[in-house]
């Protein structure tokens, strides 16, 4: 989320957690946004989660209290030690891999405990999605108990195939490029549509 009125055009819908991008090279970065804007843009009852790649802890402690987070969803190269010590600050931890092969999930088994949930993104080489997906059928292999988010290039014509996946540890889907009018305004029309094919 970027723009207050898009914000506000999103509350009604049944959206869980609010994402606010804080790595400075994204196009979706909010924190070079005026006070009185990022007032109106965190102004909302959802659940609000800072996305950050390899920032310090105390940047992170600072712009949980500037705009009340909820969770931080860490997209860099943060251990298992970091995502620790970023809970402790009161946090729901969602750590981020980046996954192209089943390979790709072997190293998750040091971070069993450090986080709260995982989230699986198509590999990239620079850190942010790519709007592509993996193949989702790599998730079979997938057996740790940490509950996980779905992301990468999920798009409105996704649904039933994600309504297919039956992985007991699929908690939910991170939405972003593919029900965007431009980076950081979300299309409230294509969510809503996408959402009411998802729920009963």
């Amino acid at each position: 989320m970027k723009e207050p009125h898009n914000r506000e055009s999103l509350e009604t819908l049944p959206v869980d957690i609010f994402g606010f991008i804080f790595h400075p090279a994204s196009t979706r970065y909010v924190g070079n946004l005026e006070k009185e804007m990022i007032d109106q843009l965190v102004a909302t009852t959802k659940k609000k989660a800072g996305v950050f790649v390899n920032a310090q802890l105390e940047t992170i402690s600072t712009i949980q209290k500037q705009f009340g987070l909820t969770h931080a969803q860490l997209h860099g190269d943060e251990s298992p030690k970091f995502c620790l010590q970023a809970g402790a600050l009161g946090l729901q931890i969602i750590k981020v891999f980046r996954i192209k092969s089943i390979s790709d999930l072997s190293y998750i088994n040091e971070y069993e405990g450090t986080a709260d949930y995982y989230l699986f993104d198509t590999l990239s080489i620079q850190p942010g999605g790519t709007g592509k997906k993996f193949d989702w059928s790599i998730l079979d292999g997938y057996r740790h108990k940490t509950p996980f988010f779905l992301s990468g290039g999920i798009g409105p014509d996704d649904a039933k195939t994600i309504l297919k996946i039956d992985h007991p540890a699929l908690f939910g889907l991170d939405l972003n490029s593919g029900f965007e009018i431009r980076p950081g305004l979300k299309d409230p029309e294509k969510l809503s549509c996408f959402i009411d094919q998802l729920l009963p």
